[in-house]
Order: structure tokens, then sequence, then C-alpha cells
């Protein structure tokens, strides 16, 4: 992935949150490259392992309003890329307390502290797609499609969406993000492709039977790689004086894939066969058929646009789970 810098980017005081996770782990190098001048400071929580050359840790838990507030206003940011946030669905069924204070009241002592400290503040929250929910049922999904969030993870970024707007002032200006499905190295296996990309390795190192568990192999996703999202990201800081004061914009590719599809191609590439049963526990309830989304605003307001295949996102996610096995068994 390549970001280009550019000496004209206003921005000097950078806050990220959710750094140290599965994109944030991409994000935090191409903001270094992007914004080469700024002062760049990303939140995380105690005991936190954090390792990113020109980044500065700030340890503070993102449900202690008070705690966030000192943190904006000692760093007083221009900036604020929220990625933090409770963001497996699955994990969510069974937490929903846990996801509605992460999601949505993390997220309001946050623009709390920033109408207090950093009033000019250009806010980028990191929703998600599954805020449109039933509406998929419809067609593809494009910003102006009404949102019809379906789980409790969908429902708490979209009341984020919504706080945010009345909380900011209105000298901040605000930018939603809402990303399809994306996948990539170091991305856990709770999620869909990475699960089928680790139980292949495994059943190769013959530390798995050649039986691979699955969902849902009907359902049909618009999947990006996290490169690709991470560019889209560097797109919007870069041009982010072209947006209005509240903005919202969708990261797909515009292409709806079957998961069984996916699954055939990993397949392929697999260097042992095996079968594939349907597990139960993997089944989500109240799954919507297809979703697939509309991203020609984001296009035509930074120029952005995917420039990885899916074959290409499959095999080096494949590549990541074999190699990862052969770290952990280095001296």
């Amino acid at each position: 992935m390549s970001v280009t810098s550019s000496t004209s980017i206003p921005f000097r005081k950078v806050l990220l949150t959710g750094g140290s996770g599965f994109v944030g782990s991409w994000l935090t190098p191409a903001l270094r490259q992007l914004l080469p001048e700024a002062t760049l400071h990303v939140l995380t929580r105690h005991g936190e392992p954090f390792s990113q050359p020109g980044w500065t840790a700030i340890e503070a838990n993102l449900a202690d309003p008070k705690a966030i507030a000192q943190v904006v206003e000692s760093i007083r940011p221009d900036l604020i890329l929220h990625l933090a946030a409770q963001s497996s669905v699955a994990l969510s069924l069974n937490a929903e307390e846990e996801t509605w204070r992460i999601n949505l009241i993390g997220t309001f002592g946050l623009a709390s502290a920033c109408a207090k400290f950093a009033p000019d503040v250009t806010f980028i929250q990191v929703s998600t797609a599954e805020t449109y929910g039933a509406s998929f049922n419809d067609g593809p999904a494009d910003e102006n499609t009404v949102c019809r969030p379906q789980n409790v993870y969908a429902r708490s970024k979209f009341a984020a969406e919504l706080m945010l707007a009345d909380v900011l002032p209105s000298t901040a200006r605000l930018i939603v993000v809402r990303p399809f499905n994306h996948t990539g190295p170091g991305q856990d296996r709770r999620f869909v492709l990475p699960s089928f990309a680790a139980q292949i390795a495994a059943i190769e190192r013959g530390e798995q039977e050649p039986v691979l568990n699955v969902g849902n192999l009907s359902a049909q996703r618009d999947f990006l790689d996290v490169r690709d999202v991470v560019a889209a990201y560097a797109a919007i800081v870069s041009n982010a004086d072209k947006f209005s004061p509240r903005e919202t914009l969708n990261i797909a590719s515009g292409l709806a894939v079957p998961i069984e599809q996916l699954l055939d191609k990993l397949k392929a590439m697999a260097t042992k066969d095996f079968e594939i049963r349907i597990d139960p526990q993997r089944m989500r309830p109240s799954e919507i058929p297809v979703t697939v989304g509309h991203a020609q605003k984001l296009t035509a307001l930074t120029g952005w646009r995917p420039q990885f295949s899916i074959d290409e996102t499959l095999a080096t996610l494949l590549a990541y789970w074999r190699h990862r096995h052969e770290n952990a068994k280095s001296p």
C-alpha cells in the first residue's frame, strides 16, 4: 500500500483510538508516512502493548470520561480517528452491555471532551456498513440508504453516529465512515475468512483433522482488503477540507461475493484436501443474504478506488496464518 504524504495537509496534532487493533496496526505506519510533521498520539488500555515508531502511547480507559477529558485537554488534537470499538458482531450477541458501553458511552465521552477542549477538531468516526441492516434486502446501499440495524453492534454504532452529530460543536468537522467487510493479516479468527485460513494452515501442518468447520456459506458479502481500507482513511485525511461539516462515506468494493466462493478459492490454494462441515454454533441469527455497497461518493471526493483483488487478499491472508505458526516456533 502506497501513501503519499503532503505538506498541505493541515493536521499537526493527531489522536488515534484503536491503534493496536487489526486495522490500527496497518493505519499507524500509514499515518506516520502521510503526516510526517504531525505529533502522533495513540490511546491504549492499561498494560496494552504498543510499539510503533513515531507514535506516543497514552494509557486511558475509553469508558472513563474523566480520563478521556484529560487526554484530550493535554493534546488538544486537530484530528481524531476513532477506531476503538467492540467490533465483533458474534461477540456482541453475548456482551450487549459491554458493547454499548464501549461503542456509545466511550464515544460520547470522547465527543464531550472535544466540545470542551478541541472544538475545531476533525473527527473521523469509523462506523460500519452493518448500520444499513435490513435495508440491504432492498439492494445495494449508498449513503442515503435508510439505516435499519439488526444487531447490538450495528445499533450501538448507529447510535454513536447520531450522538456525535449532536454533541460535537458546529465548529468541528464530523466524517462518519461506514466500511464494508474487510480482512487481511492480523485479523483474528473470530471473523470468517481468518477462521478459514487459520484452519487450513492447521490442517496443512497436521494439527487439525482434515475437516474445516464453517457457518453460513450462502451469504454474499462485499469484501475489501485491509490495505484498501487504510488507503481510504488516508485519502479522507488528505482531502478532509473538501467535506461538509457533517459527512458520511461508504468504503466498499461494490461487488458481493458468496462466502462459499471465497472458501472455494482458499481450498484451491491449500496443499491438503479437507472436508467442509457446517457447525451450527457458527451460524449467526437474522443473517442478511446479501450486503453490498456503493462508494462513488468517496471516489468522487478523493479519487480512492480498491486496488487489491479478492484473490490477492486471500493469498496474503493464508500466507499470514502459515507464517504465523512458523514465527511462533522460532526461538
